[in-house]
């Protein structure tokens, strides 16, 4: 039994990442600890999923922290933005102090984010977090011009982001959002080595900025805290690849989900890294190249606009309202029977070799 409990780990952790390494065998030693990981994972809801109902005001924040809640997740990561004038950038503090009091009375840890690196959007942000009682944010940048310029301004914007963590017990994870590659950020991370400031991994981001999913995700591996979860199909466009978001773990997806996910539950010695596992499902969202495998030394970064998924072909608003809680709904689905695979292969090793293994907690397994 046992050569088929590691041809099935093998066999996953394969899927759409056949030309990496071989996976590792799963040793009694690596199964005890893939079950930790597994037992102290933390799945968070995202707003992007449900961004159309939030545009059109078909949901409101609230609605998360119960969508959060009813699926025994165990926070919330949103964008002050999303929901229009019912987003958080538009509450009263009081409004403010109602999610966040909701939030607590759910169980539910709330994680902001912003598509922006500018002082008096940072400083609104930090502000909304104060008074929510949010304790991390997310952060990208939107700069437009020659790379090395374009660094040397994050750079400048990211210390000023360290000083304000500091001072108010809060931590920053700057996203790789297509136009900076893994190993740039991370060398911005390191030059400033300021604890409290970190990284996003986003499964699919990478694509744009011209890497592959598994060497990007190592590159920026001592930095990531957060990860967002998503599908894509990789769209090659001239001399560079964009992606299109599809449901993660269809057979469109063209991402080494399983792989990715182990990798990341790995990280972290003691404790594990990632304190965050955010559902972004992307359904239908469009993104172009942004490097070129033929880019200058340092080459011109275009500005970019904010994310957002406009209707597909043929759609009607009210079929994408209705389609989205679905999509949502499907990944929470798929992720969770990919966690539940990867832990029963490792009971199954557990069990062969005479260890005892603790039933997973509540909010992970389906």
């Amino acid at each position: 039994m046992m050569h088929a409990v590691q041809a099935r780990f093998a066999d996953l952790l394969r899927r759409n990442a056949e030309d990496e390494a071989p996976p590792p065998l799963l040793t009694p030693s690596l199964a005890a600890r893939l079950v930790e990981r597994i037992d102290a994972m933390r799945l968070f809801a995202h707003g992007y999923p449900l961004l159309t109902n939030l545009t059109h005001g078909r949901a409101k924040p609230t609605d998360l922290l119960d969508f959060a809640y009813r699926h025994e997740l165990h926070g919330l990561c949103l964008h002050v933005l999303d929901g229009e004038e019912n987003s958080l950038s538009r509450m009263t503090a009081d409004e403010l102090r109602a999610f966040g009091e909701k939030a607590d009375a759910l169980g539910l840890d709330v994680h902001l984010e912003i598509s922006t690196t500018l002082r008096a959007d940072v400083d609104r942000a930090v502000d909304i977090a104060r008074t929510v009682g949010c304790r991390n944010i997310r952060v990208y940048s939107r700069y437009e011009g020659m790379l090395s310029t374009v660094m040397t301004t994050i750079e400048a914007d990211l210390r000023y982001l360290g000083e304000l963590a500091d001072a108010y017990d809060l931590n920053f994870d700057f996203e790789q959002h297509e136009e900076l590659k893994s190993f740039e950020i991370a060398q911005l991370l390191r030059r400033i080595g300021n604890p409290r400031l970190n990284a996003l991994f986003d499964f699919g981001n990478m694509i744009n900025a011209g890497e592959r999913p598994l060497p990007a995700l190592r590159a920026l591996a001592p930095y990531i805290r957060q990860v967002h979860l998503k599908g894509v199909r990789i769209v090659p466009e001239q001399n560079g690849c964009g992606h299109y978001g599809v449901l993660q773990g269809s057979p469109e997806d063209d991402l080494p989900d399983a792989r990715m996910l182990f990798e990341l539950l790995m990280l972290g010695q003691s404790e594990p890294q990632v304190i965050a596992f955010a559902l972004e499902q992307e359904n239908h969202y469009v993104a172009p190249a942004f490097r070129q495998s033929d880019e200058a030394e340092d080459p011109f970064i275009p500005y970019r606009d904010m994310s957002e998924t406009h209707l597909p072909p043929g759609y009607s608003l009210d079929r994408m309202i209705a389609d989205e809680h679905r999509w949502a709904e499907n990944q929470v689905r798929h992720v969770r029977g990919l966690i539940g695979e990867l832990r029963v292969l490792a009971d199954l090793v557990l069990a062969e070799a005479g260890h005892a293994t603790a039933s997973a907690p509540r909010r992970l397994t389906a």
